[in-house]
């Protein structure tokens, strides 16, 4: 079994009932425990009914509590077992520290593992052969689209990164068929960003978007590339989401260079050079 029980609770977390996301919390925290824990440990320890623990297990499809600890159980034995972040005011520095890392890394497996091959190759492809590729955000992935910026414009490729709406659709409406625009997006439901990629489309620009299937963003792009990703946005500010982001922007960048050939590589060594001299050379280069 894979992380799909996890990945079940994650995306069913807001359609529990609260008492419910009470225990899905605690199972994404604790996995380990809960298959060694009786039905009234856990309500015990989330703090709900009896009841509620056996709601919560046939809400997932299984049978009964039980039944839920043998699945529970399985995926755990696959290695499965990196849990979304959570954190409760008793935790210590070193308890949310190791959660959060375990949450980034359950992520990017994730992302890893659902990600469309097909797509992705076609993306790279729009993007070598862009004359001009622009990179629209807003919040965190606005400062994704400025570290694609970052990557891109080395790869001899026209490159400009926008968080703004106004400036979005200025740039949106001065696209060419030759162009692309990577759309970034969390929840993909940002109005002011689907917007502009609607501009952009009548231009007859390619579009790729990073963003959750079944969003309002996805369907409005040339080529989405699905990011699922659920996380507590109400109260935390998105972290494993935006890491995944940067880990596909460094995907599209290294899929780009291969692309273009030996003449990109060296201009990126060319690159590479240019900085030497803004920096201390460290104790090697000193003996040498």
């Amino acid at each position: 079994m894979s992380s799909a029980l996890f990945d079940e609770m994650r995306r069913r977390m807001e359609h529990f009932r609260r008492s419910e996301q009470k225990v899905a919390r605690f199972v994404l925290r604790h996995p380990e425990d809960v298959i060694h824990m009786r039905i009234v440990d856990l309500a015990t320890e989330a703090k709900v009914s009896e009841p509620t623990v056996v709601r919560f297990c046939r809400a997932l499809g299984c049978n009964g509590f039980q039944d839920f600890k043998l699945k529970l159980a399985q995926m755990l034995a696959t290695g499965s077992q990196f849990a979304q972040f959570s954190m409760n005011d008793s935790d210590s520095v070193a308890e949310f520290a190791h959660n959060i890392f375990d949450s980034t890394v359950g992520t990017l497996l994730s992302v890893r593992d659902r990600l469309d091959h097909a797509a992705l190759g076609k993306a790279v492809n729009a993007l070598a052969m862009a004359n001009r590729v622009e990179f629209y955000g807003f919040g965190a992935s606005g400062a994704v689209a400025f570290d694609a910026q970052h990557k891109f414009f080395r790869l001899q490729i026209s490159t400009a990164a926008y968080s703004d709406p106004h400036m979005q659709n200025m740039s949106a409406v001065t696209l060419t068929p030759r162009d692309v625009v990577v759309a970034i997006s969390q929840t993909g439901r940002t109005r002011a960003l689907v917007a502009s990629v609607r501009l952009a489309r009548e231009t007859g620009a390619t579009v790729i978007g990073l963003c959750p299937s079944d969003s309002p963003l996805a369907s409005e792009v040339t080529l989405p590339l699905y990011i699922d990703v659920h996380e507590d946005t109400e109260i935390y500010t998105p972290m494993s989401s935006r890491v995944a982001h940067l880990v596909i922007v460094d995907v599209l960048a290294v899929g780009v260079a291969k692309t273009r050939g030996p003449k990109l590589a060296e201009q990126l060594q060319s690159v590479k050079k240019s900085l030497v001299p803004l920096r201390y050379p460290d104790d090697e280069e000193d003996e040498t």
